[in-house]
């Protein structure tokens, strides 16, 4: 698609919506280009080194109730994809098409950069920085045998126009580094890791020393820490592992497709259904600026929300496209998003939150005769209702204080018990904007956590992760 044609996208997808809008109850179609770069050092060794541009766009189509959708990268075969895409459609409907109304946007945004445009930094600069990242990890002890430093960075607009009536381009820029680093001791390894990700700028992955080292002292000095006793304890966690609890472990449940299409799940997840203690509030939402899931518009047009998920601890909202609205009566949210053109939009979290308490979080720990403080994050997973996360870092706590560090903390249990079992909310907050979520093929999709340090009782606690 040259970019004489880009410009005039607009006319092009007015043009083509007014010719087949009368064929279908809906009609959407995206066009978009993206530019990025893909860096990957393992070891040291320049495992990848990309620079690429992509150029395509999809068709979606619905008709008395069945989607077709069809992608491509040929701009010449645009009517062909829209032929197949309302023929999948036709073909499958044979019920009622039910999309909760929005007002027709008719817009241009682009998201703003408070830093520099990666696209205007040489190659060889981020190779550069990658090389010297690799360097800080392998240069912390000699015991650390493996390492990994990944920098991506992507450069995407979009035009989208719909049935309805709505004419929007959009545009934006995205960031992210990966570190990692393990250590052996024997038959013993442990790893160390840290992410970060913006979309405010270069500079914001420049500077990152301390955090880099710390992913490899954190492997090197949990090879001589006794692993963890298992048993139930109370837990308190860090902001970080906050923002992980509550988008994988919450935030997935409350993605409306995953509810209309699980009656049983529906039920669970009642509006109006008690999860947490009074001083609970959860929010997702992409109009907070200045997070990797904010956003003005989501992938229908819909502008961004900010929706409370969780009100005084009873469920009183959750996350939508235009279709689950439509079949659950509720309002659409903003929340259908998809990772590109090759992929169709899905229900997905932007950036979630568990809002501040008012406990001050140097006394979460106060009281607790045997317990584990548990920060930062390895790893994790999620099955439904039910979690498993390792934590970065980790210190039994006794008779109310921080004693010895322990490895290999695993912290797993029932979402919605935990969020009962929460017994106090710190009065600290912090943004984790590492997040890549994933859902139905699309992953690495740019998201927002936060959240206080918790305490919660009865939290399962295994050994060896």
């Amino acid at each position: 698609m040259a970019a004489s044609l880009l410009d005039d996208a607009p006319n092009l997808l007015e043009d083509v919506i007014a010719r087949y809008r009368d064929r279908v109850d809906y009609l959407a179609i995206r066009l978009e280009e993206s530019e990025g770069t893909d860096i990957l050092l393992r070891g040291g060794r320049l495992e990848s080194l990309s620079e690429n541009l992509s150029i395509g766009g999809q068709v979606r189509a619905c008709f008395k109730g069945g989607w077709g959708f069809a992608s491509f990268n040929r701009i010449d075969t645009l009517l062909e994809r829209i032929e197949e895409a309302i023929a999948a459609a036709r073909t499958i409907g044979d019920d009622e098409t039910i999309l909760a109304p929005i007002d027709p946007v008719r817009d241009r945004y682009r998201l703003p950069l408070q830093g520099t445009d990666p696209r205007h930094i040489p190659l060889t600069d981020k190779k550069a920085l990658c090389d010297h990242y690799a360097d800080i990890l392998r240069a912390t002890d000699d015991r650390v045998t493996s390492t990994l430093v990944r920098y991506g960075d992507s450069a995407q607009r979009i035009w989208l126009a719909t049935s309805d009536g709505t004419l929007l381009e959009q545009s934006w820029v995205d960031m992210e580094m990966r570190f990692a680093a393990t250590a052996r001791n024997g038959s013993t390894v442990q790893t160390g890791r840290e992410t970060t990700g913006s979309r405010n700028g270069y500079e914001d992955l420049l500077n990152l020393d301390d955090q880099v080292c710390s992913a490899a002292r954190r492997a090197v000095e949990a090879l001589s820490l006794p692993p963890v006793k298992g048993g139930t304890y109370t837990v308190v966690i860090d902001p970080v592992l906050t923002g992980l609890f509550v988008h994988e472990a919450f935030g997935h449940l409350s993605e409306a497709d995953m509810a209309y299409e699980n009656p049983d799940l529906l039920e669970t997840m009642s509006i109006g259904r008690r999860f947490g203690p009074d001083d609970l509030q959860i929010f997702d939402g992409a109009a907070p600026p200045g997070h990797r899931g904010s956003y003005r518009y989501d992938d229908e047009g819909t502008p961004a929300t900010t929706t409370q998920l969780i009100t005084n601890g009873v469920l009183t909202g959750r996350l939508h496209s235009r279709e689950t609205a439509g079949k659950l009566g509720e309002t659409p949210t903003g929340n259908a998003r998809c990772l590109n053109y090759h992929y169709p939009p899905l229900v997905r979290m932007t950036n979630t939150w568990i809002d501040r308490g008012s406990t001050p979080v140097d006394t979460l720990i106060d009281g607790i005769a045997d317990g584990v403080y548990a920060r930062n994050w390895l790893g994790g997973m999620t099955n439904g209702e039910m979690f498993t996360f390792t934590a970065g870092e980790a210190w039994v706590i006794r008779n109310g204080q921080l004693a010895e560090p322990v490895r290999d903390v695993t912290l797993s249990g029932n979402a919605f018990k935990t969020l009962a079992d929460i017994e106090a909310i710190g009065d600290d907050f912090y943004w984790d904007e590492s997040g890549g979520c994933g859902k139905g093929g699309q992953s690495g999709l740019p998201v927002g956590c936060g959240g206080p340090s918790l305490r919660i009782r009865n939290v399962v606690v295994g050994g060896d992760a």
